[in-house]
């Protein structure tokens, strides 16, 4: 028996030079542009990759360049087989990126090539939407297919794990740790401003369950940290013309400012690694936009990450498949 677990998430660019093709790529995935035409859905991605390019990679240079979101999930993978092995079950750890590398393609051929017997597929996503889990586990049925996984392998899913006990106790610490950020005493005066990747309101209403569930986690992280600060639930990352769930985390922090809110912490909600949407959109975007709205003190939280508590959350969610 050869055990492994597969790590999803989207990726990031980590040059310049990829912000482009991998724009595209995003653009591409029929779960984030809905169009059925694959030459009409590649066109759209295309021009929307010309047309964003240039912006987005002034954003990634504020960040150092590119994305930083390989990196810390090839660390995740590692500290992942470790745990495992560590409770007596040797695993091996793969990631696959839906928009970029190491693809999901890439991650299938190195998984044949170990010879694993029983796989588990863990999206590292803990708020299932069909944008983001979905999509990869969509595209994963399509290599099982392909390959005839199934005939050469035992196959474990996992869809949403934002209820992970020990998921939750790793954000309440990253909150607790974000709160030392603030100059003076008094954190109960703080206010976590929850901020959640936004999805197109008409997923929601056909039944995707993302909103309701991020509503579920800030209940969760909240009574972990005994409901002691005040909340709000915000979304970021809106992008084109349709209508997506709200309020946004800009509106919100501009509420604030004129309602002299002293104290924010933007906690990550939806993302459990840095990159690009916490670095630079909260980091340094909604921070400006805080201090110029009038908001006297606002730091972020940071993503999970390497957190030996979001680990342990990871191993014990693999463990819950029956693969083990």
């Amino acid at each position: 028996m050869k055990r492994g677990v597969l790590l999803f998430n989207l990726g990031g660019p980590e040059t310049l030079q990829a912000v482009r093709p991998f724009l595209y790529n995003l653009f591409s995935d029929p779960e984030i542009i809905r169009i059925k035409s694959d030459i009409l859905r590649k066109t759209l991605a295309w021009l929307i990759a010309a047309a964003r390019h240039k912006k987005s990679e002034n954003l990634y240079r504020q960040i150092g360049g590119g994305s930083p979101l390989r990196r810390i999930t090839e660390e995740q993978a590692a500290a992942l087989s470790l745990r495992l092995n560590a409770m007596g079950f040797p695993t091996r750890v793969y990631i696959g990126m839906r928009c970029w590398n190491p693809s999901i393609d890439e991650a299938v051929e190195r998984i044949l090539q170990d010879g694993i017997t029983r796989l588990v597929l863990l999206p590292l996503f803990p708020q299932y939407s069909v944008t983001t889990t979905g999509s990869c586990l969509k595209y994963f049925d399509i290599l099982k297919q392909r390959f005839g996984l199934k005939d050469r392998m035992e196959i474990f899913s996992v869809d949403a794990w934002f209820d992970e006990p020990t998921y939750v106790e790793s954000m309440a610490d990253v909150i607790w740790q974000g709160l030392m950020r603030f100059s003076s005493k008094g954190a109960e005066a703080v206010h976590l401003l929850y901020s959640a990747h936004s999805i197109p309101e008409r997923y929601v209403k056909a039944g995707d369950p993302f909103l309701e569930q991020t509503r579920k986690s800030v209940n969760l992280i909240n009574e972990q940290l005994d409901n002691a600060f005040p909340s709000t639930l915000a979304f970021q990352s809106k992008i084109g013309p349709v209508k997506w769930i709200g309020p946004s985390t800009k509106s919100v922090l501009e509420e604030m400012g004129r309602k002299r809110i002293g104290k924010v912490l933007t906690v990550p909600i939806s993302f459990i690694s840095d990159h690009i949407e916490t670095l630079q959109e909260i980091g340094i975007a909604y921070r400006d936009l805080a201090l110029h709205s009038g908001i006297g003190e606002f730091h972020r939280a940071d993503a999970p990450n390497l957190h030996p508590k979001f680990i342990d959350a990871l191993a014990r969610i693999a463990c819950r498949t029956g693969c083990f």
